[in-house]
């Protein structure tokens, strides 16, 4: 039986690339603390829009490339987006039926626990965080997914990334 045949790898990894230009792109200082996370939405949509190819291993590796690129301990945000990746893929088959606004309200959570992850890790460490304000791209990164959803799901159409 012959393997399946994908298409359109690029398309995801020029997805994630971006993701990370967004991520590092310089902000105003009273903005910054409301940049969502990118690597996060996008590894959430590709989960979501084809399991069998976006799943733990990339969560793990585009953690890896976030930690480099933000300077953080290594594998800090790689576990986050491990654990992410991991509890999509086994949501997706539910998390595909419900509404964009329902589905923002998951992104929200799933958000919310990799930062509560990379926190714990930070913790550990002694870095000291401030309260609230560290939750606030989890709000941002929910307000963005519909329009960023619909936005990689027109892409993967029109490139046919199966």
């Amino acid at each position: 039986m012959p393997l399946p045949r994908h298409h359109g790898g690029w398309v995801i990894l020029l997805s994630f690339m971006a993701a990370y230009l967004l991520t590092v792109m310089p902000m105003p200082r009273e903005w910054a603390w409301l940049r969502p996370e990118w690597t996060a939405l996008v590894l959430i949509y590709w989960c979501l829009a084809v399991p069998q190819r976006v799943g733990v291993a990339v969560g793990w590796l585009a953690g890896l490339f976030q930690d480099v690129l933000r300077g953080a301990l290594l594998g800090q945000y790689a576990l986050g987006l491990a654990v992410v990746a991991y509890l999509t893929l086994k949501l997706h088959r539910r998390l595909r039926l419900f509404p964009l606004w329902q589905q923002a309200l998951s992104v929200l959570v799933l958000v919310a626990l990799q930062q509560l992850l990379v926190l714990w890790v930070q913790g550990i460490l002694g870095q000291a965080r401030p309260a609230w304000a560290y939750w606030l791209p989890a709000a941002t990164s929910a307000l963005l997914w519909p329009p960023l959803f619909l936005l990689l799901r027109a892409l993967r159409r029109r490139f046919r990334v199966s």
